[in-house]
């Protein structure tokens, strides 16, 4: 069986979000991170990402005078998996203006209501990626100190992921992405999500996201950083996932 990346279109992003199947596909897809693990990979990778407040690029301050954390969810969805994760991380985070980018807002009023009784101010961006990635800003989602992403790289390769990656590294000083891993083991569980209780469009999904998925040093090959300004770390994670993690550890060479 050949393990080269192969990216194919999936059913999910095809469907309109009020479709019966995206609803119940997207129910799924909570099933799917508690088994890949996606929040407490998140979670801990976050945990070694804020800075002091004082030390904020972003040089912003809250009423109270302490730094604010601008962070940027690019694929977000319907905002629950960052929702679980800030849940975890917020008392030992700054205050934070999450910024949700996705093609379409499918955030529900309890979502939206689960940032705010944690003091996270939240905006919700409804645009293609590769908008913005091309120029297009929207709000706080012009230049965050973070930006984080799960589930979202694998749908792209080629000049469209350089792109992307490119547009992450010219905004922002730290980046996380989660990705599906693309190995064997992997690919063996996508075949079993039928035992989670996934629809056909799940079922058909969680397989090409494996073979569109990364190992080794796959999303690092692509990332732009031909001064040597960043650190990073591309690593498995849990069973199935795979982890980068990007920071940017000198002063841009802009400025």
């Amino acid at each position: 069986m050949s393990l080269d990346r192969r990216v194919r279109a999936e059913t999910l992003d095809a469907l309109a979000p009020d479709d019966p199947r995206a609803q119940r596909s997207r129910r799924d897809l909570v099933r799917v991170h508690r088994a890949m693990g996606t929040r407490g990979i998140v979670e801990r990778a976050l945990r070694r990402v804020p800075p002091p407040p004082s030390s904020l690029s972003n040089g912003r301050v809250d009423a109270g005078g302490s730094g604010i954390l601008d962070v940027l969810e690019l694929g977000a969805g319907d905002g629950t998996l960052m929702l679980g994760v800030a849940r975890r991380i917020a008392a030992d985070w700054p205050p934070v203006r999450l910024s949700l980018l996705d093609r379409v807002d499918i955030v529900a009023d309890a979502t939206r209501a689960g940032f705010a009784a944690l003091g996270w101010e939240v905006e919700v961006v409804t645009t293609d990626v590769l908008d913005w990635a091309a120029g297009g800003r929207s709000g706080q989602a012009a230049s965050p100190d973070l930006i984080v992403t799960s589930l979202f790289l694998h749908h792209f390769q080629g000049a469209a992921l350089d792109a992307l990656l490119g547009a992450v590294a010219a905004r922002t000083r730290r980046f996380v992405a989660c990705e599906p891993r693309r190995d064997r083991f992997a690919l063996a569980g996508s075949h079993l999500v039928a035992l989670l209780g996934a629809n056909a469009v799940t079922r058909e999904d969680a397989v090409l996201s494996v073979h569109a998925g990364f190992r080794d040093v796959e999303i690092g090959a692509s990332w732009p950083d031909p001064h040597g300004a960043w650190e990073m770390c591309e690593r498995r994670a849990g069973a199935f996932g795979h982890l980068f993690e990007a920071r940017r550890c000198v002063p841009d060479l802009d400025a």
